[in-house]
C-alpha cells in the first residue's frame, strides 16, 4: 500500500523490502459520564476534528475520508482506520506507525469528558518486517510494558497472550486485555490474509495498462467486497499507485478492509464488530472474504463477550474448503470473555491434510515472538525478572487434522521491565 514515508514522520525508516501490512489494533472502552456532564450521551463523538487529529498525529497517521451514522463515526486513515463511538475508540494502524503513543492523549481527552476507562484490548499478528518497527513496537514485551503502565491498574490487571502454533512463528497472535468489569455482549472478527492471489491482488492497482481499476468504487465492486455484508454503506479509498482501504457502516456495526497488493509481501485484513451475531453465519462471512483474495495463508481471531449463546455460530471453529486448519485455540479472557483463534494454509489440489501432533519447542531471546520449551507455559514478569511457569492451557483439537497448539499467557506485574 502506498503510504506517506515513515521518515517524514520522524519514525523508523520503512523496510527496504516492502510495506508492513499487519495492523496494530487498540480498542479502549469507557464507562458513562455522569448525566449532568453529558445529558445527550454523545461522549467521545463530541470530540472536534482538531482533537482527533491531536492523537492521530502522535500515532503518525492522518484522516483521508469519513463516514458517519447515528451510532458512530468512522474514518479511513492514511494507515488503516479509526472508529469513534460515544464510549469506545478503535484505532487500527499499519506500516511503521506508533499506535501506542496515542494513548496518553486519548485518555486525556476522555478525562476531559468525565469518561473513566472500562477496558482495553490491544491485538496484532506477527509483523512481516519486525525489524522496521519503531519504539514502542519493537517487541511484544515492549508493547505490554507500555500498555501495563496505563491499564495495569484496572481490576483484572494486565493480561497478555501469545497464541499460535510453535512451529509457525509467523502466525502468532498477540493480545493484551485489561478490564474493570465485564463488558457488554459483543462479537469482533479480525482476519489477516497473506500471499494473495496475483490476479485478485491486481484489482487493487490503479490505472495500469492491463485494465486494472481506476477508482476505489470499482475495486470495491470488482473484488466482491461490497457483497461480504451487503447492508453495509461503504466508504472506500484507493492509494497511488496501489493499495486500498474501506470502512463499512450499518447501524452500530462496523467493518473495515485494508489491502497491500504488492507481490512478495501481499496482505489483506478484514474486521467486523458490533454486529448482531444471529444475523450473520460465521463460515459464510469467512468464505465471502476469501473469495475476494484467495490467500495462501490466513488467520481469524474472534473475540466474544456475552457467552456462546449470544455468539451463535461465531462461537464455533470454522471449517473452510481448500484450506487446512493449522491450529485452533480457545483462550478465556478476564470478565467472561473468550478469544477463538485459528490459522489456515491453502491445500494444493489433490493434496491430503496431514495428521500430526507437534511438541512445543524454542523461545526467542526477547521471550515473546516464539514459544517456550515446555508443554504448558506462562511467562511472568516480576520486579524486572522473567520467570517461566507451567501454568497455561495447551489445547489439542481432538480427532481433527490440526497439530497441537498452545496459548501462552503473560502475567504482567506493575514492575514489568
Amino acid at each position: 500500500m502506498a503510504m506517506p514515508s515513515a521518515d517524514s514522520w520522524g519514525s523508523s525508516p520503512a523496510s527496504p523490502i516492502g510495506f508492513e501490512g499487519y495492523e496494530k489494533r487498540l480498542e479502549i472502552t469507557f464507562s458513562d459520564a455522569p448525566v449532568f456532564e453529558d445529558p445527550c450521551g454523545r461522549g467521545l463523538r463530541t470530540l472536534s476534528r482538531e482533537q482527533i487529529d491531536s492523537f492521530l498525529d502522535l500515532a503518525r497517521c492522518t484522516i483521508v475520508s469519513q463516514l458517519s451514522d447515528k451510532d458512530f463515526d468512522s474514518y479511513v486513515l492514511s494507515e488503516s482506520s479509526l472508529f469513534v463511538y460515544p464510549h469506545k475508540v478503535v484505532l487500527k494502524t499499519c506500516g511503521t506507525t506508533k499506535l501506542l503513543l496515542s494513548i496518553p492523549r486519548i485518555l486525556e481527552l476522555a478525562a476531559e469528558l468525565s469518561l473513566p476507562v472500562l477496558s482495553v484490548k490491544y491485538s496484532r499478528g506477527t509483523f512481516i518486517f519486525p525489524g522496521a518497527q519503531p519504539a514502542p513496537h519493537r517487541s511484544f514485551s515492549e508493547e505490554v510494558s507500555v500498555l501495563n503502565g496505563f491499564f495495569g491498574g484496572l481490576k483484572s490487571g494486565g493480561n497478555a497472550y501469545v497464541i499460535g502454533d510453535t512451529f509457525k512463528p509467523n502466525k502468532k497472535w498477540h493480545v493484551y486485555y485489561a478490564t474493570e468489569e465485564p463488558e457488554q455482549p459483543m462479537v469482533t472478527l479480525e482476519m489477516c490474509m497473506t500471499g494473495l492471489d496475483v490476479k485478485k491482488a491486481a484489482v487493487f492497482f490503479k490505472n495500469s495498462a492491463d485494465g486494472r481499476c481506476s477508482s476505489a468504487k470499482e475495486m470495491t465492486e470488482l473484488s466482491g467486497i461490497s457483497e461480504i455484508i451487503p447492508e453495509m454503506e461503504i466508504c472506500d479509498f484507493e492509494f497511488d499507485p496501489c493499495g486500498y482501504s474501506m470502512n463499512g457502516v450499518f447501524g452500530p456495526a462496523a467493518s473495515t478492509i485494508h489491502v497491500t497488493p504488492e507481490e512478495g509481501f501481499s496482505y489483506a485484513s478484514y474486521e467486523a464488530m458490533n454486529f448482531d451475531p444471529s444475523s450473520l453465519v460465521y463460515s459464510d462471512v469467512i468464505k465471502r472474504v476469501l473469495a475476494g483474495f484467495s490467500p495462501s495463508d490466513f488467520s481469524v481471531a474472534v473475540t466474544i463477550f456475552g457467552g456462546h449463546g449470544f455468539a451463535k455460530s461465531w462461537a464455533k471453529g470454522a471449517d473452510v474448503d481448500s484450506y487446512m486448519c493449522d491450529d485452533l485455540v480457545e483462550q478465556e479472557l478476564p470478565g467472561g470473555g473468550l478469544l477463538m483463534y485459528q490459522s489456515f494454509t491453502a491445500i494444493a489440489p489433490g493434496a491430503v491434510s496431514p495428521r500430526s501432533t507437534l511438541e512445543m519447542d524454542g523461545w526467542s531471546s526477547d521471550g515473546m515472538e516464539t514459544s517456550v520449551n515446555s508443554d504448558d507455559m506462562c511467562i511472568c514478569w516480576d520486579a524486572g525478572k522473567k520467570v517461566v511457569k507451567k501454568d497455561v492451557d495447551a489445547r489439542e483439537r481432538l480427532g481433527g487434522s490440526s497439530p497441537r497448539v498452545a496459548s501462552l499467557r503473560i502475567e504482567v506485574s506493575e514492575n514489568l521491565c
